[in-house]
């Protein structure tokens, strides 16, 4: 994978799409623009909105430019400051979307930045054609972090 290109995956009943790009912040400052849930619409031109504390075990109501007519109800459900965080939504077997963040200090100041969803369950064959590609807006989710944290 290219840095800042997404990269996707799809068979059957597992699809994927993942974004990584180098930052060139602390591990901490990208870690408080993605748990300033107020704060995302100013830095991230893919979130329209963000209700709720981004915290292990909360829920967050996430409305997204890709889908702006529907509210997404996420889990907060792995959090280890700062370096993973994982949200979910939908209901396994069924259908379950997983979107993990990962931070990775690289040296000399270099965090990597990974993002990834993963879309699975037994309904994802009927549904995946009316997915959006979400290709475009993790790529330009990646570049907004990086713009936002490098310019603080």
């Amino acid at each position: 994978m290219s840095a800042g290109s997404a990269t996707k995956s799809k068979s059957l009943f597992r699809m994927e799409c993942a974004v990584r790009i180098d930052i060139h912040a602390a591990p901490e400052k990208i870690w408080a623009l993605l748990t300033d849930a107020a704060a995302f619409p100013r830095w991230n031109s893919t979130v329209k909105s963000i209700e709720g504390r981004i915290a292990p075990g909360e829920t967050l109501k996430l409305v997204t430019t890709a889908v702006p007519d529907r509210v997404f109800k996420l889990r907060v459900s792995a959090f280890t400051p700062p370096q993973t965080m994982v949200w979910r939504d939908g209901a396994a077997p069924m259908f379950q979307g997983v979107r993990t963040y990962t931070l990775t200090p690289r040296g000399s100041g270099v965090t990597e930045f990974a993002m990834s969803e993963v879309f699975s369950g037994l309904m994802l064959p009927m549904i995946a054609g009316s997915l959006p590609d979400f290709g475009p807006s993790f790529e330009r989710y990646a570049a907004d972090l990086k713009k936002a944290a490098e310019s603080r």
